[in-house]
């Protein structure tokens, strides 16, 4: 059994040939087999790539204060869960799963207010079946346990 709130990281090759950093969450079946966490929100950053793709150091240490603004609000909370985070190739991208866009709405809102005005981009589709949560398992090559 996954530790809770076990994490992998594993370059993965984006559409172009460019190197993504995943990072995805073993713990999910909790959430998964519930049922109803069949919403997937992606939380997307834009930004100027530097070297490689990559973000410059200002601007991947407010995303890395952002992802952890994540992780502390979601600890205990059913709101939702964060199952993977891509970096690279000029871009950002947090995944969730929730059961409710509204409710998301206002965590996201509550969470990120401390935060400067961020140029996010954020979309919602149904995903009972956890698709993209698969596709990232299969891109990034993880074995269980590892």
């Amino acid at each position: 059994m996954a530790e809770k709130n076990d994490w992998w990281t594993s370059p993965a090759e984006g559409p172009d040939g460019t190197t993504i950093i995943v990072t995805g969450r073993r713990d999910v079946d909790t959430f998964r087999n519930k049922g109803k966490y069949d919403i997937r929100v992606t939380v997307a950053w834009p930004y100027s790539p530097y070297r490689q793709g990559f973000p410059d150091e200002e601007t991947a240490k407010l995303m890395e204060q952002v992802t952890d603004a994540f992780h502390d609000s979601l600890k205990g909370k059913t709101t939702a869960i964060l199952t993977g985070i891509y970096t690279g190739d000029g871009r950002r991208e947090w995944v969730f799963y929730t059961f409710s866009t509204d409710t998301f709405g206002k965590y996201l809102n509550r969470v990120l207010a401390p935060f400067p005005l961020l140029p996010l981009e954020i979309s919602a589709e149904n995903d009972p079946d956890w698709e993209e949560y698969e596709e990232m398992k299969a891109a990034s090559e993880i074995m269980p346990g590892d």
